[in-house]
């Protein structure tokens, strides 16, 4: 697995053996960021269940100005952490060892907003739902931001949360990107 685009193309993303983390594929990040240019130059990235940073590496890499990385899984950061080291971007990086819920319910009494939020849960838990919720009723995301949930395309979509505007989804393999818009 490798960066794929921007500052730090072609550099290599460490991955943790066995099922810690199931790391996004490089064809769905190249989507993704292919939809996203014109969005993320000098924005904050918020990458909830971030695993290997993958995501969030690709968003700095590709001009977001910062990324916050959420993960509570210690194998998983202890290779967000080399990752961010070996592609140069651990000083445009806060990594937060939390709860995703738990941290989201903390950046709402902060009055914390994110332009680009990404969610990537474990396919199988309930914490989608779950986290779209938090974002779009305690208004993490910014007016006219996007969030970007991952997910089994072998699954429902998510219902929308009220605040939010299904915009586009994206399927690849058994993956699936479902974007949302806060509505204004």
């Amino acid at each position: 697995m490798r960066v794929i685009g921007g500052l730090a193309r072609g550099r290599r993303i460490l991955a943790p053996r066995g099922r810690v983390t199931r790391p996004t594929s490089d064809y769905l990040r190249e989507v993704l960021f292919d939809l996203l240019a014109p969005q993320i130059d000098g924005k904050t990235f918020l990458d909830l269940y971030a695993g290997t940073g993958a995501v969030g590496i690709e968003a700095l890499s590709r001009g977001a100005a910062a990324a916050i990385f959420v993960e509570q899984n210690r194998s998983a950061l202890a290779i967000l952490y080399r990752n961010l080291d070996r592609s140069g971007f651990r000083e445009r990086a806060v990594v937060v060892p939390m709860e995703v819920r738990r941290y989201l319910r903390r950046a709402a009494i902060r009055s914390e907003q994110f332009d680009l939020i990404f969610l990537d849960p474990p396919y199988l838990s309930g914490d989608r739902e779950a986290a779209l919720t938090i974002i779009a009723e305690r208004q993490v995301l910014a007016p006219g931001g996007l969030a970007i949930l991952e997910r089994s395309a072998r699954i429902a979509q998510s219902e929308v949360p009220t605040g939010l505007e299904h915009v586009r989804e994206v399927r690849h393999g058994d993956s699936a990107l479902q974007i949302y818009r806060r509505e204004i």
